[in-house]
């Protein structure tokens, strides 16, 4: 089996002289691009960096964190990205608990790297403009080398951090057969071709961001680096570099069509759209597929510990579902307090969604962390601790997070079946609902809206009871904020919203004050 170093040479041998790597001004052929890659290598060692050491990178998606993932895929190092936007006791503890000796980082992350402890006690790495680091990046790039395999398809590849929405963020290693197995599975189901150009915004500390840069190259494929997301930045990509596919968080899709230019700008390249991360309320879906009329239009349910889960290739034809099992997997849905992947739930009905880990895209426990093996690996099943159930056709549905569930009054209520109702309300321009305390109800529902046109708590109220929301899931209070607060990669940060970090809208009409319709519940 080829390991990723040898997947990244067939490109290069098929095609050396294709554009490979866009950052600005910056365009490098794969012949050109595997050079600076063997350059990068010889820097590494240079530092004494060896097969089987992890690295820990702080970097945004700029051409020297693309060049240094592929540059630890040859060289066998195991690449820890962490999210740019750490703070010094993140960066704390994950140099500890990944090990590792070294370190990548640039400006944007300084002041971080300067306030961590360790990072002070560790080799340092200094991209860009980057101060107090022991070695330059910008060295390695002189140097002209031809990058030489030295990692197996067994070896480790990299290792994500969970988000750590609850406790500290867990380590996911991933090996190179399995990172491999998931890009070519990616390619299939999302019917890339040869040639293919991307947008490379989404985070290379990510999955998402991770998988289309491992896709593109195993196909002579064109990665445009996007340090940052900016609409305006993005829109001029898409027509200058004849982008044909996205693959996005919905929040960045909605940024997108938010920009007063994209009316003006040719945006006939794109032919397919993905999306994963976060559910893509039916609304949204809907503004795509009238913006894009793409061929093919997919929606991707999974986690970096199991790449794909499912997928639905018809996201628009059957909103909200994550369709069936992806190529390399096999799924269930499970009762919410199952100990057990034997007890399954019956069609229709909500449970926790497991993942059989014998899958060739999936992880093979945490690092260092038994007690997140305990909780989440049973009887060679993941617990992904995602909801769901499934339809008739046996079409898969997330409807959210075990933890995100609402339990008002008895009942289990799904944040995402509201979310979906209110999205299509035309003065909606994001919603998220979440379930807050409450005396007598247990939970209540709570919905958070953010406006683009004048409506208030009342009227969302009626919409509600004419939609075919059942009286107990619809909110019994409104609040009008300012902005939906989410993670960097786009998913809703319901634990902010129930501690009351949000920003209410100025007061207007509707200005959020508790529309409360308690007893009209019950009927």
């Amino acid at each position: 089996m080829l390991d990723l170093g040898r997947g990244f040479l067939q490109s290069v041998e098929r095609n050396p002289t294709a554009i490979g790597l866009v950052d600005g001004t910056l365009r490098l052929s794969y012949a050109q691009w595997a050079r600076r890659i063997g350059g990068v290598i010889r820097g590494l060692d240079d530092l004494g960096l060896q097969r089987g050491d992890p690295l820990v990178s702080l970097l945004q998606n700029r051409h020297e964190a693309a060049t240094l993932h592929w540059a630890c895929q040859f060289a066998g190092i195991i690449l820890v990205p962490l999210n740019w936007r750490a703070k010094p006791e993140e960066i704390d503890y994950c140099l500890s608990d990944s090990g590792s000796k070294f370190l990548v980082f640039e400006s944007v992350v300084q002041a971080a790297v300067d306030a961590s402890e360790l990072a002070a006690t560790v080799r340092r790495i200094g991209v860009g403009s980057a101060t107090g680091a022991d070695v330059a990046f910008t060295d390695w790039l002189t140097i002209d080398d031809d990058p030489l395999p030295r990692a197996l398809a067994d070896d480790w590849s990299l290792m994500l951090y969970t988000s750590g929405t609850t406790g500290k963020p867990k380590g996911v290693p991933r090996r190179h057969r399995a990172e491999r197995i998931a890009a070519l599975a990616h390619v299939a189901q999302n019917r890339y071709a040869y040639g293919e150009r991307t947008l490379g915004v989404m985070p290379l500390y990510h999955t998402m961001g991770v998988r289309s840069l491992l896709a593109l190259a195993m196909l002579d494929g064109r990665f445009v680096c996007m340090p940052k997301f900016d609409g305006r930045a993005a829109l001029q990509a898409i027509d200058s570099e004849r982008i044909t596919h996205l693959y996005l968080v919905p929040t960045l899709y909605h940024d997108l069509l938010a920009q007063p230019g994209f009316a003006a700008t040719d945006v006939s390249s794109v032919s397919k759209l993905g999306f994963a991360g976060a559910p893509m309320h039916d609304a949204l879906l809907l503004r795509l597929q009238d913006a894009f009329s793409p061929e093919l239009f997919v929606n991707h349910y999974g986690s970096s510990e199991i790449y794909t889960c499912s997928i639905n290739q018809d996201a628009v034809g059957k909103p909200g579902s994550a369709g069936k099992a992806g190529l390399n997997a096999r799924l269930r849905v499970v009762a919410l307090d199952a100990s057990s992947p034997e007890e399954r739930v019956a069609p229709g009905t909500e449970g926790q969604v497991i993942a059989d880990l014998a899958g060739d895209e999936a992880f093979e426990g945490y690092h260092r962390r038994p007690d997140a093996n305990a909780k989440s690996l049973r009887d060679g099943w993941y617990f992904t601790g995602d909801t769901g159930y499934f339809d008739a056709d046996g079409d898969l549905f997330v409807t959210g997070r075990v933890d995100d569930m609402i339990i008002s009054g008895g009942e289990n209520i799904s944040p995402v079946d509201i979310e979906s109702v209110l999205s299509l309300h035309p003065a909606v321009d994001e919603v998220a609902v979440a379930g807050l305390s409450d005396e007598r109800w247990g939970q209540r529902v709570v919905a958070f809206i953010k406006r683009k046109g004048e409506v208030d708590a009342a009227e969302l109220e009626i919409y509600c009871k004419r939609s075919d929301l059942m009286n107990f899931k619809r909110p019994r209070e409104y609040v009008f904020v300012r902005e939906i607060p989410k993670s960097p990669v786009g998913k809703i940060l319901r634990r902010q919203l129930v501690a009351g970090e949000y920003v209410r809208e100025t007061p207007a009409s509707g200005t959020g004050e508790p529309h409360t319709k308690d007893e009209e519940m019950l009927r």
